[in-house]
């Protein structure tokens, strides 16, 4: 009898190849809503839980955002970090062909290209984050400083004030 193999994501190999511990959280999900539909599925508290945004400064550059999965990327603070003019969020159409992730399933971890990655400040309080594993109804929890190393990313405040 053939054991149930668990399907390794770019990410998951990637924190494999970095000896960098995480915990994985799988749902089943016919249709991505948004990323508020995997804490309602997983039960997880919505303070921990990031999203994945790619964003582009009109001459093909790419930067990468990850942010509370409930705020609202500010585009003229992201500009200022990345230090470029504008900002502005790449079409959907574009996810795929840009990160090699579609929509609902993208993760700073092993995109196409290295793409400059910013996590937003309020992670670094944290113990702990959940991001995508890097397809639809998978997620990653692990500490904000290995996903930062591992990325190749830093922390700044790139949201939207309440």
């Amino acid at each position: 009898m053939a054991k149930n193999k668990e399907v390794k994501t770019n990410a998951m190999r990637i924190l494999d190849r970095m000896k960098i511990p995480y915990r994985l959280y799988t749902y089943a999900c016919d249709t991505f809503v948004d990323g508020m539909q995997s804490v309602r599925l997983l039960g997880l508290d919505e303070e921990k839980v990031y999203k994945t945004l790619v964003t582009e400064n009109g001459s093909q550059a790419y930067f990468v955002f990850v942010i509370p999965v409930g705020k609202e990327l500010d585009l003229k603070k992201a500009a200022r970090q990345t230090q470029q003019k504008s900002l502005s969020m790449i079409p959907v159409k574009q996810i795929t062909p840009v990160t090699g992730y579609v929509r609902g399933g993208c993760t700073a971890l092993g995109m196409k290209k290295q793409y400059p990655t910013i996590l937003d400040a309020s992670a670094e309080r944290l113990p702990a984050m959940v991001v995508s594993a890097g397809r639809i109804g998978a997620q990653i929890e692990l500490a904000p400083a290995d996903l930062c190393r591992a990325a190749g990313a830093r922390f700044a405040p790139v949201t939207v004030e309440d």
